[in-house]
C-alpha cells in the first residue's frame, strides 16, 4: 500500500509577495488584458477556495485529509494576498471575490471524508489547468513569476492529495488493456466509423477520456445534490438538482460506452453527502463553484473531442459538451439576475468615448 506524508510543513513553492513587485521595478510595462484577466480570475478563484477550505478543515475527521485542506488554504491565502501586492502596485482596484461573509465554517458536515478528498482532488486539477494557460498567456517577468510558482503549488496540491486516495485505496483507476505487442498504423478510413459497419475497439485514448468524464460526473452529481440540499434560494435548489440530473444521465451515457467495448464502469463511492440542510456556503458561492466546475467539464469535454475518435464517440461528447454549456450559461443568468456577477476588467468602450467628446 502507498504511504503519504501530510505534515503540517509548507512547501517551498510558496510565495512571497513582495518578491514580485522587484522584477521590474525600473521598466513601466503594463498590464496586458491577458495578465490582467488571469490576475483577476485568479484572485476570484481563490478567494473563493480560501472559504471552502475553511469550512472543510473545520468539518474534516481524517487526519491526512486535514493536512490536504491546510496545504491548500495555506497556498490560496498566498495566493490571494500575491495578488492583492500586485493590485496595490498597479493601483488597480481589489476585486471583491469572496469573504467571511460567503461561508459558515460552524455549519454541521454536508459531505463525507471521501468526498472531500475526491473534490480537492478535482481542484487541484482545475488549478493546474489553469495556472498551466496563465503561464502561456503572460509577458510580464514578476507575473510569469508568479503563474509558475503558482502551477508548482497546484502540482504539489494535486500529488498530496493523489497520496493520500492512494493510500487508502480509494483511487478510481482507469480500466486495464493489453499492451500492444507491435507499432500499428490506420490502414483504413473506416477507424473513424462509428454509426455503420464494424467498428474497431476503443483506443486506450478514448477509454481514457470516457473514464474521466464519467469520474468526475460522479463527484459532480454529490456536489449538486448536496448543494441542492441546503441552498436558500428556490432558483438555485432547483438549478442544483438540475445540474444532478444531468450528471446522472451522462454517466449513463458514459458509462453504457464503456460496457458495449467489454469495459468496467468507473465504481464509486456512497453519495458522499450526508444530511444537514444548513447551509456553509451562499448561493452565490455555490454557484460560483459551479461555474468553475462547469468551465473546467466543458474544457475536458473539448480535450476529448480533438484527439481524433470514432464517430460516435465524437458526437457523444458534443452533444454532451453542449448540455453542460447551456447548463453553465443558465447558472451565469441567476448569478447575473442576483447582482452577484463580478465583472472582469473590460475594453474601453469606444461609444462612451464618443459620448465624452460631444
Amino acid at each position: 500500500m502507498e504511504t503519504t506524508n501530510t505534515s503540517n510543513q509548507m512547501s517551498n513553492t510558496t510565495v512571497n509577495p513582495a518578491e514580485y513587485l522587484n522584477l521590474e521595478e525600473k521598466q513601466d510595462i503594463r498590464l496586458t488584458s491577458a495578465e490582467l484577466a488571469n490576475l483577476w480570475s485568479g484572485f476570484m478563484s481563490s478567494s473563493l477556495k480560501e472559504c471552502v477550505a475553511k469550512y472543510l478543515l473545520a468539518q474534516v475527521q481524517d487526519e491526512e485529509i486535514s493536512g490536504v485542506l491546510e496545504y491548500a488554504l495555506h497556498i490560496a491565502r498566498q495566493h490571494g494576498q500575491t495578488i492583492s501586492a500586485i493590485y496595490q502596485k498597479e493601483q488597480h482596484p481589489l476585486p471583491r471575490g469572496f469573504t467571511d461573509e460567503d461561508v459558515n465554517i460552524n455549519a454541521p458536515r454536508l459531505f463525507t471524508d471521501q468526498f472531500i478528498l475526491s473534490y480537492m482532488e478535482f481542484m487541484a486539477e482545475i488549478r493546474i489547468n489553469g495556472y498551466a494557460t496563465a503561464l502561456t498567456m503572460t509577458a510580464r517577468t514578476d507575473i510569469r513569476k508568479y503563474f509558475t510558482e503558482c502551477l508548482a503549488s497546484a502540482a504539489e496540491l494535486y500529488n498530496k492529495t493523489a497520496s493520500v486516495i492512494l493510500a487508502k485505496g480509494l483511487y478510481l483507476r482507469a480500466p486495464q488493456i493489453p499492451i500492444p505487442d507491435r507499432v500499428d498504423f490506420a490502414k483504413k478510413r473506416s477507424f473513424m466509423t462509428g454509426f455503420l459497419g464494424e467498428r474497431r475497439p476503443l483506443t486506450s485514448l478514448e477509454i481514457s477520456h470516457i473514464f474521466s468524464r464519467a469520474k468526475t460526473n460522479f463527484l459532480r452529481k454529490a456536489l449538486f445534490t448536496g448543494f441542492a440540499q441546503v441552498a436558500k434560494s428556490e432558483q438555485v435548489r432547483d438549478y442544483m438538482f438540475r445540474g444532478r440530473d444531468i450528471a446522472i444521465k451522462q454517466i449513463e451515457v458514459l458509462s453504457s460506452l464503456l460496457i458495449k467495448n467489454g469495459l468496467p464502469m468507473p465504481a464509486t463511492w456512497d453519495s458522499g453527502v450526508l444530511q444537514s440542510t444548513e447551509a456553509p456556503f451562499s448561493d452565490k458561492l455555490k454557484l460560483h463553484n459551479v461555474r468553475i466546475f462547469n468551465a473546467m467539464e466543458i474544457g475536458n469535454l473539448g480535450k476529448a473531442i480533438s484527439v481524433g475518435i470514432r464517430h460516435d464517440v465524437a458526437v457523444t461528447f458534443t452533444r454532451l459538451t453542449a448540455e453542460v454549456a447551456k447548463y453553465s450559461e443558465d447558472g451565469v443568468n441567476i448569478l447575473i439576475d442576483n447582482a452577484w456577477l463580478e465583472e472582469p476588467p473590460q475594453a474601453a468602450d469606444p461609444d462612451a468615448l464618443k459620448r465624452k467628446m460631444h
